[in-house]
């Protein structure tokens, strides 16, 4: 049975983005990380697509 895919939702500060992004896909396969600002633009918020390996 392949593995689902799901999605994993990040709240974090900008200056941590890169290395989440990177710590996860060392455990996941991942897709790109989508970045948006949070409400208060002083966060980001990553979606990031992931499988188990």
């Amino acid at each position: 049975m392949t593995p689902r895919p799901f999605e994993i939702r990040i709240i974090c500060p900008p200056g941590d983005a890169d290395r989440i992004t990177a710590a996860l896909a060392r455990t996941f396969t991942t897709g790109p990380a989508r970045t948006y600002p949070t409400r208060d633009r002083h966060k980001v918020r990553l979606y990031i697509t992931a499988t188990p390996r």
